[in-house]
C-alpha cells in the first residue's frame, strides 16, 4: 500500500503576506525563507474573511462562513459541522492542534456553550485534564490570549507554571493578571515563558511520539502572534529601527471615491453609529488616526514578533528534519488573514477588503514531490484547505465542502485550478455585510443593499488607490463583474445530495 503523507501545519495570527524576508529585505525570517526555498510559495492565496474565527472555522470545514456557521467574531463554529480532522480520524490520522484554536466566542451562553470563553479559561484544573476531543482534534493544546491579554489561561498557563513561573499572572492583564495597564512595545515576560516557545515545544514532543509509534498524523502547530498588541519579551522588542522601515502613507484625497466608512476612520472624531446593528464592537470602525501616529514603533515590534515567531517555526521544521519525517510530510505555512500597517491610513483590521487584508502567506513543502523554490500565482482560497490535504492523504473528498482539490497545482501538475476567489465579511448582520470577487486581474466589492463599492484593476493599480466603481468608462466592466460575483455565489452552492432518478 502507498504510504500516506502526514500533515504539519503551521499558521501565524494577522500576518501580512508581505512579511517574509525572501520578498521584503525589512524583515528576517530566515526559518519561512528556508521552507519557502524547499518548495512553493503562493502570491494569491486568500482568506475566506478578514477576521479570526470565520477564516479558521473555512480552513477544517472547506466551506465559506455563510455556510458553517460561524460568521463574524463571536459566534461559534458549531461542533456538528463536520470538518477535516474528523475525516483524516476516520483513515487513521492522529489529529491534533497546539497554540490558537478560536473556533468558539469569549462569552459563553447557555444556548451556544463556549470552553473559550472568559473565565472558564482559567479554570486550569478543567484544563489540566482537558485534551479533547475539540472540532476534529483528538487532542489539544491551548491558548487564546495575545501577548499580555487578560484571556490568559488552559494549556499555556498549566505549562508555565510547570515550567517555575508559578507568578505568571503579574505579566498578564487583569481580571486574569495583574497588570493593571496595558503595556507596549517591551514585554518583560523572558522569553523563555513565551506561548512560541510552548507552542514548539508540544509540537516537537508530538512529532516524537508519532516517529515513535509510527503513526501518521495531521498535526497544527497554532501561533497566536503577530496579532496585536504589539508587544515582544527582549530583545526582539529593538531588534527593528523605526527610522529605517518603510511605513505606507494615504494618500491625498485617496478615499474620496471610496465608500463613507473609509473616509471617516480619517476624522478625528468619526461617527459610526449608523453601522451599529446588533451593539457588539465593530472592528476597525473608528479613528485611526491616533493608531497611525505609533506605527513606526508599532510596526517594528510587529516584525519583532514576527522573528520571533519564525525561531520557533525554525525548531519545528529542524525536529521533522531530524526524525527523518521530512520525505513523508508535507508542511504548509499560512496566516488566517492579513493585516494593515498605514496602508490607506488604516491600521489592524476591519471592514476594508484590499490585498493587505485579505491576501495571506502561504508556502508548501513535501520533498521530492512539490517543485523545489518555486513561485505561484495560482489563486488559492482557504476553502480549498481541506479538500486538498484530503485528496493528497488519499482520503475520498466530500459533496458537504465548497472548496475545490488543488493538489495538482502544489504538485506542480496544474498551474491553476480556479479562476476566482470569494472573500465574505458579515460583521453585523447587515449593516455590515459585504462580498469581494477576486479574479487575475479584477477585483469588485460589493455591500449589501448599498450603492457604493470598490473596482480595482490589480495590474495598473496594485496598491488599490484608484477606486473605479463610478468612473462611467468602467461601467461595462463593473456590471460584468457583479455577473461574475453572481455566478461564483451560484458555483459555491454545496449540491450534497445526489439526484438518483428523474423523479
Amino acid at each position: 500500500m502507498k504510504k500516506k503523507p502526514n500533515i504539519l501545519f503551521i499558521t501565524s495570527d494577522q500576518q501580512h503576506y508581505n512579511t517574509l524576508g525572501c520578498i521584503n529585505p525589512e524583515i528576517k525570517t530566515p526559518n519561512l525563507d528556508k521552507l519557502a526555498a524547499q518548495g512553493i510559495r503562493f502570491t494569491r492565496a486568500y482568506c475566506t474573511n478578514p477576521t479570526c474565527t470565520p477564516s479558521r472555522s473555512s480552513l477544517i470545514t472547506g466551506k465559506y462562513p455563510s455556510q458553517h456557521g460561524a460568521w463574524a467574531l463571536g459566534t461559534k463554529l458549531p461542533e456538528s459541522e463536520p470538518n477535516l480532522g474528523e475525516y483524516l480520524s476516520l483513515h487513521g490520522y492522529q489529529t491534533a492542534l497546539i497554540g490558537k484554536a478560536h473556533f468558539q466566542q469569549l462569552k459563553s451562553i447557555p444556548e451556544y456553550p463556549s470552553i473559550e470563553s472568559n473565565p472558564f479559561m482559567q479554570d486550569l484544573d478543567f484544563w489540566r485534564n482537558f485534551h479533547g476531543p475539540f472540532h476534529g482534534f483528538e487532542y489539544i493544546e491551548l491558548a487564546r490570549n495575545h501577548a499580555d491579554e487578560y484571556h490568559v489561561g488552559q494549556h499555556y498557563a498549566i505549562w508555565m507554571e510547570r515550567k517555575g513561573l508559578k507568578d505568571w499572572r503579574k505579566y498578564f492583564r487583569a481580571p486574569a493578571g495583574t497588570v493593571k495597564k496595558q503595556q507596549r512595545w517591551r514585554w518583560k515576560l523572558p522569553e523563555r515563558f513565551h506561548y512560541d516557545v510552548w507552542i514548539a515545544e508540544s509540537t516537537k514532543k508530538l512529532l516524537r511520539r508519532y516517529h515513535r509509534k509510527n503513526q501518521n498524523f495531521f498535526l497544527w502547530a497554532s501561533f497566536l502572534d503577530p496579532h496585536p498588541p504589539y508587544l515582544v519579551p527582549e530583545p526582539w522588542d529593538t531588534m527593528y529601527d523605526p527610522e529605517k522601515l518603510t511605513i505606507p502613507h494615504v494618500k491625498k484625497a485617496e478615499h474620496k471615491k471610496n465608500p463613507p466608512h473609509f473616509q471617516l476612520t480619517q476624522k478625528q472624531n468619526p461617527d459610526f453609529s449608523a453601522w451599529m446593528e446588533s451593539g457588539m464592537g465593530l472592528h476597525g470602525f473608528h479613528s485611526h488616526l491616533p493608531l497611525i501616529k505609533t506605527l513606526p514603533k508599532d510596526t517594528a515590534v510587529y516584525y519583532g514578533m514576527i522573528s520571533l515567531m519564525d525561531k520557533y517555526i525554525g525548531e519545528i521544521i529542524d525536529e521533522l528534519d531530524t526524525l527523518g519525517l521530512s520525505e513523508d510530510t508535507v508542511v504548509i505555512f499560512t496566516t488566517d488573514h492579513g493585516h494593515l500597517l498605514g496602508q490607506h491610513g488604516l491600521a489592524a483590521k476591519g471592514a476594508f477588503h484590499y490585498e493587505d487584508l485579505l491576501r495571506v502567506p502561504f508556502i508548501v513543502r513535501w520533498p521530492g514531490k512539490i517543485p523545489e523554490n518555486k513561485v505561484s500565482d495560482a489563486l488559492i482560497s482557504f476553502v480549498d484547505f481541506a479538500p486538498t490535504i484530503m485528496s493528497l492523504c488519499g482520503v475520498n473528498l466530500v459533496k458537504t465542502m465548497s472548496g475545490i482539490d488543488q493538489s495538482s497545482v502544489f504538485l506542480g501538475k496544474e498551474k491553476r485550478m480556479r479562476n476566482w476567489v470569494l472573500v465574505e465579511n458579515r460583521h453585523e448582520p447587515t449593516t455590515i455585510h459585504i462580498k469581494t470577487y477576486i479574479e487575475k486581474r479584477y477585483k469588485i466589492t460589493v455591500y449589501y443593499r448599498r450603492n457604493y463599492g470598490e473596482l480595482f484593476d490589480l495590474e495598473k493599480d496594485p496598491f488599490e488607490y484608484n477606486n473605479l466603481w463610478n468612473e462611467p468608462e468602467y461601467n461595462g466592466l463593473k456590471q460584468e463583474l457583479i455577473k461574475n460575483l453572481l455566478f461564483a455565489e451560484m458555483e459555491k452552492e454545496i449540491l450534497w445530495m445526489p439526484r438518483v432518478c428523474s423523479a
